[in-house]
């Protein structure tokens, strides 16, 4: 990937004898300029409006873009800005439709008892795909069957995949809590706690000597973050900022959160670890909001299709006067992008839960993780089932998942064997007729 070319700066065109008679023109094509929200790096290479050159039409862009500035800033003391044009109007609502409001899930999805396994599946997919963007090299079957079994993680990426998970757990329970600096190198702690070269970077920020860069395999630098020695006055404005106390005009809390994402990832404030901390903070901001659905949206898992489009927004930003809005429309069209992968997901799971309650009525002899398991053994014969993973994945304790699993074995839906000094089950090739004779 490469560095967007730099657009000309305002004031240079400003100064520019420009002739008197073009500026309706260059106001008039301001007003209306091309979709979606041009970065100079691109317009460059449209056709301007008839009489206009690009620079003049770049000009009327710019003019019109009604930006405001937040306490963010450079390392050369200017603001960052954003606008708020339709795009992200329209995904914004896109978001509180699908994310904040009164969406129609099936029952063992709201209910108390049975969200558990939805959320921990979230969690899973989540605590994967962040950590594999970071550069976790663990296969995405190998690290769910260690989440979901419970052992211990065997090499650095399962423990990345492994602390990624424990962080958004502990974050569902921060939504009530003001983000502090203390909170934010708590959350640096839990996602970093043995993974770093060096352990003593966990949970503080870097120091002068720990001078940190954004760059390819080639040595080329995308980002060079602030001077160690601003960091704690800048995350102190950062808390500021996600706990609403500023600026002092109305911010959409999906707005907010994704300026919060990007804010930590611009300060870069830690040796390692800088983007999954940005993502948990995004998720405690759209959490703390009433985002409640967040609890099961992958974010990670849409970012790490198009790494490309979210690293380019980010350099769009930096090159262009700090607009932020390059950055807002990228991350609002993955959050909407992943509102829409969990209906699909809903939606699946509903139609599951429909196929499974026509399949057989002796169902009613359980209760409902048990229902969960041979729901899903029917549709994945010869799987095998640990006591410790049915534990994990519905949060009940390790005598529960017991008598549940002991149950079905004595009722001959699974089978019990001792592998070592565990004990596995899998189901006979007849479940279904057990499940008829049990009618």
């Amino acid at each position: 990937m490469r560095i967007p070319r730099t657009p000309p700066q305002l004031m240079d065109l400003l100064t520019r004898k420009i002739d008197p008679g073009k500026f309706p023109t260059i106001i008039q094509h301001g007003l209306t300029p091309p979709r979606p929200y041009l970065h100079w790096d691109k317009l460059r290479h449209y056709s301007p409006p008839a009489g206009l050159t690009h620079e003049e039409w770049w000009l009327g862009i710019k003019m019109a873009r009604n930006l405001k500035a937040i306490d963010l800033l450079d390392k050369a003391g200017a603001p960052f800005k954003f606008s708020i044009p339709d795009v992200v109007l329209q995904e914004a609502h896109q978001i509180d439709l699908g994310a904040g409001g009164q969406v129609e899930l099936p029952e063992p999805i709201t209910n108390p008892q049975t969200r558990d396994r939805y959320v921990v599946s979230s969690l899973i997919e989540e605590a994967i795909t962040s950590s594999q963007l970071e550069g976790a090299a663990t296969t995405r079957e190998v690290a769910k069957q260690m989440l979901v079994t419970g052992r211990e993680p065997r090499d650095l990426g399962e423990r990345m995949i492994f602390n990624n998970y424990r962080t958004i757990e502990y974050i569902r329970t921060l939504t009530k809590t003001p983000l502090t600096p203390e909170l934010v190198l708590d959350i640096h702690r839990h996602i970093t706690e043995n993974t770093l070269d060096d352990p003593s970077g966990c949970g503080r920020l870097r120091t002068a000597a720990e001078k940190r860069v954004v760059a390819d395999s080639y040595g080329e630098v995308f980002h060079d973050p602030p001077n160690a020695g601003e960091l704690e006055d800048r995350m102190i404005s950062m808390c500021a900022f996600a706990n609403k106390q500023t600026p002092d005009y109305f911010v959409h809390p999906a707005i907010r959160a994704i300026i919060l994402h990007f804010w930590l990832a611009y300060d870069h404030p830690f040796v390692d670890g800088n983007g999954r901390t940005a993502r948990a903070l995004f998720y405690w901001s759209m959490l703390s909001s009433g985002y409640w659905l967040f609890e099961f949206i992958s974010i990670s898992t849409i970012l790490r299709k198009a790494p490309v489009k979210y690293a380019r927004s980010f350099l769009y930003t930096e090159t262009d006067d700090n607009d932020l809005t390059y950055f807002l429309i990228a991350q609002a069209q993955v959050i909407r992008r992943a509102v829409v992968a969990l209906q699909h997901y809903i939606a699946k799971k509903a139609a599951e839960v429909r196929q499974a309650q026509r399949h057989t009525r002796a169902l009613y002899l359980f209760n409902h993780r048990q229902v969960d398991l041979i729901s899903h053994a029917l549709r994945h014969p010869g799987d095998r089932y640990t006591i410790a993973g049915h534990q994990h994945t519905h949060n009940v304790t390790y005598q529960t998942a017991r008598t549940d699993l002991l149950n079905l074995e004595k009722r001959g839906l699974l089978v019990g064997r001792k592998l070592g000094k565990k004990m596995t089950f899998t189901t006979p090739v007849d479940l279904s007729d057990v499940l008829l004779k049990l009618e």
